[in-house]
């Protein structure tokens, strides 16, 4: 079986969909990327391992060579739901648009395999003395399921670990935390011709809402760091759901959120924050209001900047590392003992946006970047590095 174009494979996956949701009716597997990743790398001779860590969630653990050490290049399988009538294209249909391809996932961050595939295909006819692995993780856009399953499960990895995430090809060692949160008020529904039938959900969370803008402009306030872009920490109100009609009371609301604390900042103060503004507020408008995490917090992510990792992807790309805002899977895969870091071709500020993108021009140095520290890591003696 011939091995697709590197074109051909960005538009497999793009038309495979695999977006996953906190809204079960947008959730969806990602077996069909699993499968398609792991065909291929089986036709190149990796020993392909594929772990169900849900029902219809799935990652994909793909190795080449074996023994200690090596690299891990690392990505998570699926996307986040899309507005299609936003967009100038089908999001599942690859499309070439000027300078770029065009795609829901092409950036963030289905396109970051065929990248990888596309690098290794000249090496595979020399001895790999350390081994080359591929991750491809599920549910990174909503509860990180996949990556925490791994960090749970101990398993070591390699002695390196890149996440091709959209960093505009500059090497990233420090991200936020990610706290995804879900608030539930029930009040009481009646005719909305009395006021007094009913108790609204709706207008409590509108002072809940008032409460939690005032703690992000307090946290705005005290916590700084001036290494990341957005130097303070964020709580962006994400998707509320409440009522059913405008002549009824509405009966019951949810709010959900997330909030990014900087390194440093305890996610269960955060919390206990915020329950002590909403039981003032279930009080007064004599509701109940249910608070708690979707998924368990992501924590804050920082590699050392005088790790071998980080300084060779700086002298590979010419860049520093530097920090962002969004996180990602980083923390889990530094928890079984990678140096991680986290490098990709896309920009973020498309990622999540119709007409998601990829520049061509960033598909070469992505290549060239790859196939350097797949040499380093995998075809270099170990002890030959460590004399360097």
């Amino acid at each position: 079986m011939s091995l697709p174009s590197l074109r051909e494979q960005f538009s497999a996956l793009i038309a495979a969909p695999s977006i996953s949701c906190t809204q079960p009716a947008l959730d969806m597997s990602n077996r069909a990327v699993i499968d398609l990743l792991a065909g291929w790398l089986s036709d190149l001779g990796f020993a392909c391992e594929i772990q169900q860590v849900s029902p219809g969630k799935f990652n994909l653990l793909a190795s080449y060579g074996s023994g200690p050490g090596g690299l891990v290049l690392a990505g998570h399988s699926d996307t986040v739901p899309c507005d299609e009538s936003l967009w100038h294209s089908d999001p599942l249909r690859l499309s070439e648009q000027g300078d770029r391809w065009v795609g829901l996932g092409v950036c963030d961050m289905k396109g970051f395999f065929p990248l990888i595939i596309e690098a290794l295909l000249p090496l595979l006819d020399q001895p790999f003395r350390q081994p080359l692995l591929i991750l491809a993780t599920c549910d990174e856009e909503s509860s990180m399921a996949g990556a925490r399953a791994l960090a749970e499960a101990g398993r070591p990895l390699g002695r390196a670990a890149v996440i091709g995430e959209p960093t505009g090809l500059r090497p990233i060692r420090l991200h936020k935390g990610v706290m995804m949160e879900r608030i539930d008020i029930l009040g009481q529904s009646g005719h909305s011709s009395d006021p007094t039938l009913g108790r609204s959900a709706l207008e409590a969370m509108q002072d809940v809402m008032g409460e939690l803008l005032g703690l992000r402009a307090q946290w705005q306030r005290e916590f700084s760091n001036p290494q990341f872009g957005v130097p303070q920490p964020t709580l962006n109100l994400g998707c509320i759901h409440g009522g059913d009609n405008p002549n009824r009371i509405c009966g019951q609301c949810a709010l959900e959120f997330d909030l990014r604390p900087l390194p440093g900042m305890d996610p269960e103060l955060l919390r206990a924050a915020i329950r002590g503004k909403l039981q003032p507020l279930a009080l007064k408008h004599e509701v109940r209001i249910d608070y708690g995490p979707l998924f368990p917090a992501v924590p804050p992510f920082e590699e050392a900047a005088d790790r071998e990792l980080v300084r060779l992807a700086e002298h590979l790309t010419g860049h520093t590392a530097q920090a962002v805002a969004f996180g990602t899977e980083a923390p889990y895969l530094q928890q079984l003992g990678c140096e991680t870091l986290v490098l990709g071709p896309g920009d973020i500020d498309c990622a999540h946006q119709p007409d998601e993108y990829l520049q061509l021009d960033r598909i070469e140095p992505t290549v060239a970047l790859l196939r350097q520290l797949i040499q380093h890591y995998c075809l270099t003696r170990s002890e030959d590095v460590q004399r360097r």
